[in-house]
């Protein structure tokens, strides 16, 4: 792993149920993210992702990526564009620090009308024993 590697790109299909069961499972129980009725009467064209799930899909992209002996050490996200069902987030990373088995991973996270998440993603692996 070095400075300025590359994640693969993955896709997530945002789906009606994922959206509402990553608010159930997060106890998010806002109307928006799972009532289409009030998040249209609330300016949504329809019930929209919340910033829990999002969380979990960028700490799944990492522990995807490096294993699952990855540790999450700290993330730090912000949300731009909303995830509406029926689109497909495309979340790629590119590798910013490395530092004695410890690296900060950029992230990003884009769908069909823009950036969905942007920030920064702290994760130790655990050293290799010998061959």
């Amino acid at each position: 792993m070095r400075v300025g590697d590359e994640l693969p790109p993955l896709e997530i299909e945002i789906t009606r149920t994922l959206i509402v069961a990553g608010a159930i499972a997060s106890r998010d129980y806002q109307d928006v993210h799972h009532d289409s009725e009030s998040a249209r009467e609330k300016g949504s064209p329809d019930i929209f992702m919340n910033i829990l799930t999002t969380n979990g899909l960028v700490g799944r992209y990492i522990t995807d990526h490096f294993g699952p002996t990855a540790a999450l050490r700290k993330m730090a996200i912000r949300l731009g564009a909303p995830n509406h069902p029926g689109d497909t987030m495309v979340l790629t990373g590119r590798v910013e620090a490395v530092d004695a088995g410890t690296a900060v991973v950029r992230v990003t996270g884009d769908n069909g009308i823009g950036r969905h998440v942007t920030g920064t993603v702290t994760v130790t692996l655990p050293a290799r024993g010998p061959a």
